[in-house]
């Protein structure tokens, strides 16, 4: 199966899912459409659809005007039914899509290890009923998003929701199931995206005593979803 992978910067890549995908034998093949250039293959071609993390903020079509494409892209995906996962910016983008409002967290920016507990609704769900009713997931984000109308809340932290199904092709995620060690180091690094009230040293040194456990979790819910679109039938 291809799979494509949309990205949104250099520093915020496929990570485990793309180890995830090579280990089940599929082809993924990473995309932007701030590049202004056609993905690697017609999109027809492709059996499911990652929809990455970014700098940017959904709601800033102003600055990225790349990202009102965007929007036109995932409406027709999901209009399509193409299996799809998105992942922090990209949850928001889906929820964007369909109307639901995108807004930043009350609270400020949610950025560390943070408790994260299903919902009932997840026990039936094909993707997330393979998954612990709660964990610790690393978060990086300062935005959040209103659960879309008819999409079912799988799972939520104390500030706001995790993660939600669309319809039966469309899951989002808030938390970063995808990171590498060193891609929370490039982000730790980045001064402009860090908050001065937390801890570097403390969330750095957190990190590398988890990512091997978080690693793992985020390849099996890659494979899960890779799993859920290969047994889907896209319709033409």
């Amino acid at each position: 199966m291809n799979v494509l992978a949309v990205i949104h910067g250099a520093n915020c890549r496929s990570g485990v899912f793309g180890e995830a995908a090579e280990e089940a034998g599929h082809r993924l093949e990473e995309w932007s459409l701030a590049w202004g250039t056609p993905p690697p293959r017609p999109i027809d071609d492709y059996g499911a659809i990652l929809v990455l993390g970014g700098s940017m903020h959904a709601d800033q079509d102003d600055r990225h005007p790349w990202l009102r494409e965007e929007n036109l892209f995932i409406e027709r995906l999901l209009d399509r039914r193409v299996p799809m996962l998105g992942v922090c910016l990209g949850v928001q983008l889906i929820a964007k899509a369909v109307g639901a409002s995108v807004h930043p967290l009350a609270a400020g920016p949610e950025i560390g290890w943070v408790p994260v507990a299903l919902t009932e609704a997840a026990a039936s769900d094909p993707l997330f009923s393979r998954l612990p009713a709660g964990f610790e997931a690393f978060a990086w984000h300062y935005y959040t998003y209103d659960v879309p109308a008819g999409a079912e809340e799988l799972a939520r932290s104390a500030c706001c929701n995790q993660a939600f199904r669309l319809g039966d092709a469309a899951w989002g995620i808030q938390f970063h199931a995808e990171v590498t060690l060193q891609t929370v180091h490039s982000w730790l690094a980045d001064k402009e995206e860090f908050p001065l009230d937390l801890d570097r040293d403390a969330l750095a040194d957190e990190t590398e005593r988890r990512i091997a456990e978080w690693n793992e979790f985020g390849r099996s819910l890659c494979g899960g979803f890779l799993e859920v679109a290969e047994r889907s039938t896209v319709p033409a």
